[in-house]
């Protein structure tokens, strides 16, 4: 669900969890999101070659998971918010006829001048197990005194 609202940094605390994010991974996911990112690698968008490679369908690729953990992130801090920094490791494939659920937590919390920075630790995860762990920094403009 996407936050409308841009969450108030002064309200983040150490602990507070991430709203989570669930996905399809749909066929149609897969391949958009190999064209969207450029990578015509044929794992992305033909099951007979993804089988010819020993997979059992096309699966999602690394550029698609960024912009999905990044879209987890800022679908939860709001509009205003930017991710800064961001660090993912891969795990086990997200074959299209699967889903993911993005879970994650607040790690630390600082701020410099009028900006408010929110670390967070999560990972998406399906059937199988881990699909994609990472940390990330998020920026949220800071309005008002600290609580």
């Amino acid at each position: 669900m996407r936050n409308e609202k841009t969450l108030d940094w002064n309200r983040i605390a150490v602990g507070d969890e991430v709203a989570p994010m669930k996905i399809d991974v749909t066929a149609t996911v897969v391949v958009a999101g190999a064209i969207a990112t450029r990578d015509f690698m044929p794992v992305h968008h033909d099951r007979d070659y993804a089988a010819s490679q020993g997979s059992p369908n096309i699966f999602m690729n690394i550029m698609t998971d960024n912009g999905l953990c990044s879209r987890f992130l800022t679908d939860w801090a709001g509009p205003e918010s930017m991710v800064r920094r961001i660090a993912i490791r891969l795990g086990v494939p997200a074959y299209a006829g699967s889903k993911l659920e993005y879970t994650g937590r607040v790690t630390r919390t600082s701020r410099e001048g009028d900006e408010g920075f929110v670390e967070v630790e999560f990972r998406a995860t399906n059937d199988s197990g881990d699909h994609v762990s990472g940390t990330a920094t998020v920026s949220l403009p800071i309005r008002g005194a600290a609580s």
